[in-house]
């Protein structure tokens, strides 16, 4: 009857991994930044332990036990990082590409039928105000990448129906799968020039996953709920039911309610807006308030866990506000695990597996190969 709440706040790293230089992210700290920027208070998080993450020790002895995690799989990605959590190390990483090759592209084109505006990095948001006018004058779709491996396929949802947009993805997937393109993202928009508009139903088409824990949990009968984005990222693999949510608030309500009604299993939830809203688009003021509403929501939701309810709070990456650029950083991200009232210190874990050795353990599933399990 074990009931687990996995909590992945997307981007809240808590400082550069020692391998930082390799991705250009030296200095990065996306949470110390924030808090430096702007006085931050996060009360029921620090009750937990998350001053001690960041080096604070604090009069008070923490509620839960507390620690680090180091990604030890190339990349800085949402994909890689989840993959991680649920016990896939990828030794080589997603491909990054400045132009996707012409191969490629006539693939998509002739499968589709469409041809693509822009191929080329780019800031969703700024991309869309630059093409946005020709795009709803020829029809053609906007398409582009970040530093991240994401092929991104953007449409105004009167020009193209949503339903068609994520038809073109699913195409776009099945020929990316061959160049290892991590994520394919429908990013549908509405308005008008000067005026649009991203909408809320963004859809990611990822690769499909070696077998994770995710699998060994439902296999074994035990319900696994995804809330957020968690259902793209494993290309449904594993997750029994899906809860796709269009904001951080959303996601929490969600979760709190799947949470009430759960007698056993897994509630896995990301919470993007931190990501998406903020750490992309360098909002610090934004990225705070953000983590003052999820830190005033925890506050409310803790007093309905049971003693022997597994709940793990995490990261799978930075976005630090205050860095350079507008893309991901590489960073170490928070380990808060509260269970049986236990409160000790876990270090610096070896990679984001340990929470998946750690979920075998909960729900008492043959050990996972990956990982030191903290429990």
């Amino acid at each position: 009857m074990t009931r687990c709440l996995l909590l992945v706040l997307d981007s809240v790293g808590v400082g550069a991994a020692p391998d930082a230089a390799d991705y250009g992210d030296e200095g990065a700290d996306t949470l110390g930044h924030i808090i430096a920027r702007t006085g931050l208070r996060l009360p029921t998080l620090w009750s937990l332990g998350l001053g001690r993450i960041l080096g604070e020790d604090g009069k008070d002895a923490p509620r839960a036990s507390y620690g680090r995690m180091r990604e030890r799989s190339a990349g800085k990605d949402s994909t890689t990082g989840h993959w991680e959590i649920a016990g896939i190390v990828l030794e080589q990483p997603f491909a990054v590409f400045e132009r996707f090759p012409d191969p490629l592209m006539q693939a998509i084109e002739g499968e589709t039928g469409l041809r693509f505006l822009g191929n080329r990095p780019a800031s969703g948001t700024r991309i869309i105000d630059e093409l946005g006018e020709q795009h709803m004058r020829t029809g053609e779709p906007i398409l582009y990448t970040s530093a991240d491996s994401v092929l991104q396929i953007a449409a105004h949802e009167a020009v193209i129906p949503i339903e068609r947009l994520y038809a073109v993805c699913e195409a776009a997937r099945r020929h990316a799968d061959a160049w290892r393109i991590g994520r394919v993202i429908a990013r549908p928009f509405i308005g008008t020039p000067d005026a649009f508009t991203r909408t809320e139903r963004r859809h990611d088409f990822s690769m499909r996953p070696p077998p994770t824990v995710l699998d060994a949990i439902s296999a074994a009968g035990i319900p696994v709920q995804a809330v957020g984005k968690v259902a793209d990222l494993f290309a449904g693999q594993g997750i029994t039911d899906a809860h796709p949510t269009g904001s951080n608030a959303e996601g929490m309500r969600v979760t709190e309610a799947l949470w009430r009604q759960a007698e056993a299993g897994l509630v896995f939830t990301n919470l993007v807006d931190f990501d998406t809203l903020y750490g992309h688009r360098r909002d610090v003021a934004g990225y705070a308030a953000a983590l003052m509403e999820f830190d005033a929501w925890l506050g409310g939701l803790l007093p309905q866990c049971r003693a022997d309810d597994v709940v793990i709070i995490t990261a799978d990456h930075g976005n630090d506000p205050t860095h350079r650029g507008t893309d991901h950083t590489r960073e170490e991200v928070p380990l808060l695990v509260l269970h049986g009232g236990r409160a000790a210190p876990l270090g610096t874990r070896d990679g984001f597996a340990d929470v998946a050795a750690s979920l075998a353990v909960a729900f008492g599933i043959a050990p996972w190969p990956r990982g030191r399990p903290f429990l």
